[in-house]
């Protein structure tokens, strides 16, 4: 504070250096008086929240339209004015995922009509059909005897049909009861028996309810998924780049500012979906939304080529090449990542 008085004493009270000046040349604190009034605490707290809120908004505007102008700014030495870059990611992922939660959940149209109709399954009914009319054509006299014996191999290859739909098991406590005490031959491996336990829970319960502990599970758990991600990224940007001008360093700072910047937009356009939503759901605002959302997820897409260009500063096309192969890799990756963790948060539903 530049108004604040300076103490008398030249002692620094945090290192007990000589300060000559307003601030001690060894560690850096102010030589100020440390009893402050009520009125000098109240300017000091709105000045460093007008500060804050200065460097958030000027960062998030250069993040969300300017590819790459925060992380070679940081990089360059420039970061007073700006949010670091890990603290910038952890707050954006924070409000974004917490926000995600506290929304409430809207019910699909087939979730009302589910709720509304009865549930019917056309497997089950073509085999009691299949049933029926097996009963009545083997019992009629004109029916030769291979003609019989095909309709009664057509209604068993029904039934094993809807036993591979069914996996098979009645209910939970019939696999259970297989799984413990039939021979070793025809229990299944761990892995199988979880699967089908599972996906025999899903037929047995509310599968709404089942549905709704997956996504909440899926999204609490996606955002470390997320983090533990991006060295895995930056490694691919360290092993296509040179590593004599760029350091891993260089790479994960890039790394956050983008990541960061994948989030932004989707709680922007997550937050305009939910605003126009209060509105109704007629034609004009499911268009209104549906523009905003292509022009976002664009780009998102396109983000990526300019970013890559202007930080590594290559050709357009040596850097577009890059930039496709990189995109691609971790496309690929991600979508095994997001696999593997969707089997295994369906497995550890409770």
């Amino acid at each position: 504070m530049g108004k604040t008085v300076l103490r008398k004493d030249k002692t620094c009270l945090n290192c007990r250096y000589v300060v000559e000046n307003r601030f001690c040349p060894n560690c850096g604190q102010e030589n100020t008086d440390t009893r402050k009034t009520f009125h000098h605490l109240f300017i000091h707290f709105f000045e460093d929240l007008t500060h804050y809120e200065n460097a958030f908004w000027k960062t998030i505007k250069n993040l969300i339209f300017k590819p790459a102008t925060l992380t070679k700014e940081y990089l360059s030495g420039k970061r007073l004015s700006y949010l670091a870059p890990v603290r910038l990611y952890i707050f954006i992922s924070f409000i974004t995922f917490f926000l995600i939660t506290v929304f409430p959940n809207e019910k699909s149209d087939l979730v009302k009509i589910n709720e509304t109709k009865p549930v019917t399954n056309p497997i089950n009914d073509s085999l009691k059909t299949a049933d029926k009319s097996k009963e009545k054509n083997l019992n009629a006299p004109t029916l030769s005897i291979k003609e019989k014996e095909a309709i009664k191999n057509n209604t068993e290859n029904a039934s094993d049909k809807v036993n591979f739909l069914n996996f098979g098991y009645k209910s939970v406590q019939e696999l259970d009861s297989i799984q413990q005490h039939a021979p070793e031959s025809e229990k299944l491996s761990k892995f199988s028996y979880l699967i089908n336990r599972k996906f025999q829970e899903v037929k047995d319960k509310n599968k709404e309810e089942l549905f709704e502990k997956f996504k909440e599970s899926f999204i609490h758990n996606f955002s470390k998924v997320l983090f533990i991600y991006m060295p895995l990224f930056a490694f691919f940007l360290w092993i296509f780049h040179s590593k004599k001008r760029w350091y891993y360093f260089d790479h994960g700072i890039f790394t956050l500012h983008y990541f960061s910047f994948l989030l932004s937009l989707f709680l922007i356009l997550f937050l305009l979906t939910k605003i126009f939503s209060f509105f109704g759901d007629s034609g004009s605002i499911s268009f209104i939304v549906g523009v905003f959302n292509f022009v976002g997820i664009s780009w998102m897409l396109y983000y990526f080529f300019p970013a890559h260009h202007r930080f590594y500063g290559e050709t357009r096309l040596v850097s577009f090449i890059k930039s496709v192969f990189l995109f691609f890799i971790n496309f690929i990756i991600i979508i095994i990542i997001l696999t593997l963790f969707s089997i295994y948060t369906f497995i550890n539903l409770h």
